[in-house]
């Protein structure tokens, strides 16, 4: 059967950072969107009105800026050779961020099968961003569910990647996790751990070689 490997992007993909943030960067808004995140990690507030405070804070925003962003981003590295080897294995991969749609989906060209994040207005910005349109924790699980349709998954056969307390409800949901430099509550209900900058070594941790599968196959099939 194939597998599902579900990605999260803040903290997971990107290390030590956030899609927002280093939009943030380009715009020298450093001061103003730790201030944002720090209220939102406390919960002070939600992901819809997150959406709508960085929506104006990023009133100067331009497809150069974005391009900047997710360039000069510290993405870890074996990100491409590791989607590259869930492809040849057969199975899919999936990002699921509630960072921006516009920044999340260019990962697409890094080989995920399909990318997910918040709805945000095109750059630049001429409408307001819909808060309904914002991604929550528990929109994660709702995505994963319908990927699982799209790509013909069982949920037994996915695997989830994720950093922090908005991982919760999908690690939750899916049978087998991988904390990738993690909050330590989330990496106590983990069912793996990995801290470093190689997605290809988090990724080792629940790999089966094609090999392997195809001899775990024919054992099935002789029984």
């Amino acid at each position: 059967m194939a597998r599902l490997h579900l990605f999260d992007l803040d903290g997971t993909l990107l290390y030590g950072t956030a899609a927002p943030v280093e939009i943030s960067r380009q715009l020298g808004l450093e001061r103003e969107i730790a201030e944002l995140e720090r209220d939102f990690v406390a919960g002070c507030i939600d992901s819809g009105q997150y959406a709508v405070r960085v929506h104006a804070l990023w009133e100067g925003l331009t497809d150069t800026h974005v391009t900047a962003a997710f360039d000069g981003a510290p993405w870890l590295t074996g990100i491409r050779e590791t989607w590259e080897a869930i492809r040849a294995n057969g199975d899919y991969c999936a990002v699921v961020s509630l960072s921006p749609s516009f920044f999340v989906e260019r990962l697409l060209e890094w080989g995920a099968h399909a990318a997910h994040g918040s709805l945000f207005p095109a750059v630049p910005f001429t409408e307001p961003v819909d808060p309904a349109g914002v991604l929550t924790a528990a929109a994660k699980v709702e995505i994963a569910n319908r990927l699982c349709e799209e790509f013909g998954v069982r949920k037994a056969d996915c695997v989830a990647y994720g950093d922090s307390l908005s991982d919760l409800a999908l690690f939750a949901a899916m049978p087998v996790s991988v904390a990738v430099n993690a909050d330590s509550r989330l990496a106590d209900l983990a069912t793996h751990t990995y801290v470093g900058r190689d997605l290809w070594k988090a990724y080792e941790l629940v790999r089966i070689p094609v090999i392997e599968a195809l001899a775990e196959g024919g054992a099935l099939n002789s029984e």
